[in-house]
């Protein structure tokens, strides 16, 4: 009986064992390292947050500090001074300057939107000849740089007669491929049940398009709107050439405390504070919807 178990004590484990062994094995590995690399992925996104903020944290705190203290170095503002914000309110009509800018960046994000929701539809639900190409070429005009197309706009506009006005602003962005090729792509991604139940009800595909298709898409409206709309507001240069007046848009306003004579950083930062209010609003409301459509845009 001895020699019998010390025998079987020798022989070599089964497959069936030696698999079991070597899972129970990865198993507990598994179980040691995720939580570092959980740990390691919350040092990361917590870093490359910081990165991110620090900039606008920079911007509040210069413009927070008294015009003598400018230049400092301190992360801390002491004493608290809001003697910038008041100079950029007595300076320039920074209220009116933030409702053009507001109008502006609405009419943008607004028909852009329109547009690429009618392209999108028509790209990722019919089929007609040529559209590969005609897509690829749509798409093509988003890599084309504003400086190519810079100079032909600005004689598009000055013919007709809209140099000096927010409409010249407006009439050669009317349309973003950005939002064309994000939309196909949740497009594509649609039922194709729900819109042939939508046809065998009678539905047109006009019907079809406002009361079955983008009362789904609210997400991925929502954070292509807001996308739209911070990228208009953003926009100097294109604004910058077709606005003579410079208190007409709020970056143009900004732009006018750099000048020759001497650059007053603390009025910059404080009107570019008030500048960031307006997004940082959109985007608290709306916020859900933006990570909704980012989501769901990976789901088939």
């Amino acid at each position: 009986m001895a020699l019998v178990s010390t025998a079987a004590a020798r022989r070599p484990l089964a497959p069936a064992a030696a698999h079991t062994t070597t899972a129970t094995a990865d198993a507990a590995g598994t179980a040691r390292t995720g939580p570092v690399m959980r740990v390691v992925g919350h040092v990361v996104l917590a870093a490359a947050a910081l990165l991110a903020i620090f900039p606008i944290y920079w911007m509040f705190v210069t413009a927070f500090r008294t015009p003598a203290d400018m230049l400092s170095h301190s992360p801390i503002p002491w004493p608290i001074s809001v003697e910038n914000f008041r100079y950029v309110w007595h300076t320039i009509p920074i209220g009116s300057m933030m409702l053009n800018t507001f109008g502006m960046a609405a009419a943008l994000a607004v028909s852009q939107l329109l547009l690429a929701i009618l392209a999108a539809y028509g790209f990722a639900m019919w089929s007609f000849p040529g559209k590969r190409l005609l897509f690829m070429l749509f798409i093509g005009s988003w890599l084309v740089p504003f400086q190519v197309t810079m100079i032909p706009n600005y004689l598009l506009v000055s013919q007709l007669g809209l140099l000096n006005t927010v409409a010249g602003v407006v009439v050669p962005n009317l349309c973003s491929a950005f939002g064309v090729m994000m939309l196909r792509q949740h497009l594509q991604a649609f039922p194709r049940d729900l819109m042939d139940a939508a046809q065998m009800d009678g539905r047109t595909s006009w019907g079809t398009l406002w009361r079955v298709v983008l009362p789904n898409l609210r997400p991925a409206l929502a954070a292509l709107g807001i996308m739209l709309f911070i990228t208009a507001w953003n926009e100097y240069l294109w604004p910058a050439l077709v606005l003579r007046k410079s208190t007409a848009l709020l970056q143009i306003g900004i732009r006018s405390f750099l000048g020759a004579e001497g650059n007053n950083w603390g009025a910059v930062m404080a009107a570019s504070g008030i500048a960031c209010l307006p997004i940082f609003l959109i985007y608290l409301f709306l916020q859900r919807h933006v990570v909704d459509a980012f989501v769901r845009s990976g789901l088939k």
